[in-house]
Formats: C-alpha cells, sequence, structure tokens
C-alpha cells in the first residue's frame, strides 16, 4: 500500500491546523492567575481555545481561568507574543456558549455604533 502524497497543509509551516473554527469576537474580561486577577480583551474563540490580549506576560503551560461574565473557564497558556495571549480550554465549550458569545459581542458592537441619521 502506497502512502498518501503529502497535502499542501503538511508542508506549508504556516498553514492554519486549528482543530475548532474561531469566531472573532471583542469582549472585555478577566485572566485569574494564581491571586492576581489581570483585564483583557477577548479577540477569537472556538470551543477549544481563545485569543486574547493581555498586558501581563505568562510562561506557556500557566494555568489560569478566564472570566467572561457569563463564561468562566480554566485554560492553559499555549502561547504568548508580544500583547497577544493563546489559551486552550482544559474542557470544550458548547457550541451554544461560543454562539451566545459571539451574539454578546454583536450587541455590544451594535450598541457602541453611534445610529446613522
Amino acid at each position: 500500500m502506497t502512502a498518501a502524497a503529502p497535502s499542501s497543509q503538511d508542508r506549508d509551516p504556516f498553514a492554519d491546523r486549528r482543530a475548532y473554527p474561531r469566531v472573532s469576537v471583542a469582549l472585555p474580561a478577566f485572566l485569574q492567575v494564581g491571586g492576581d486577577r489581570h483585564s483583557v480583551q477577548l479577540l477569537d474563540l472556538s470551543s477549544g481555545g481563545a485569543k486574547l490580549t493581555c498586558a501581563a506576560r505568562f510562561p506557556t503551560g500557566t494555568s489560569v481561568m478566564l472570566d467572561c461574565g457569563t463564561l468562566g473557564r480554566s485554560a492553559t497558556v499555549r502561547w504568548q507574543n508580544d500583547e497577544f495571549l493563546g489559551l486552550s480550554f482544559d474542557s470544550e465549550l458548547d457550541a451554544r456558549d461560543v454562539a451566545d458569545l459571539a451574539n454578546r459581542s454583536n450587541a455590544l458592537a451594535a450598541r457602541m455604533t453611534p445610529a446613522s441619521r
């Protein structure tokens, strides 16, 4: 039996290999690390993790708690690049939770956009 030819994604070191689709959001949140609480901005999320902005620096592997109002989820820091931080949730979010947060983000954006006359 012959092996399948490598796909273009296998050869591309920058290919997106995420297991879950990402949803763009813009929500204020908090990241709790030990006894410290840090203000963050949630930029995107999926069932498996999230990307956010955070002024504080954390080593890869740090256990954290993400608090975004109705969502409280334990996670692990997977990467940090300047002010951007990637989290992997310890347990997957339900698709309804992801949709609810996306809807909340859209509602916040609509409320902050001035009404046109």
